[in-house]
């Protein structure tokens, strides 16, 4: 079993970047991109483990949050529930 690296460039990253309550944070379905899983994949970690994430690693967006970063809906009309949002370190 091989496991090949592959390097994402910083811009592709950056690009993923936006500013929420004062914080740069990645969304869910960005973050699950980066390590290529599903979102429903990464999003169902979180929900299991939350008591092993600190209060500020990881937020759920309010609705007013949802909105304004204008999420791309699915072709079931949307996500049923807010996004996660992962700030970055420091």
């Amino acid at each position: 079993m091989s496991s090949k690296l592959t390097i994402i460039p910083t811009e592709i990253i950056a690009s993923r970047i936006v500013e929420l309550r004062g914080k740069k944070v990645m969304l869910d379905k960005d973050l699950a991109t980066l390590y290529g899983v599903e979102t429903k994949y990464l999003t169902r970690q979180v929900r299991r483990n939350i008591k092993r994430f600190p209060a500020d690693f990881v937020f759920r967006l309010t609705p007013s949050e949802f909105l304004r970063c204008q999420i791309v809906t699915s072709n079931r009309g949307g996500r049923r529930y807010a996004p996660y949002a992962f700030p970055s370190p420091g």
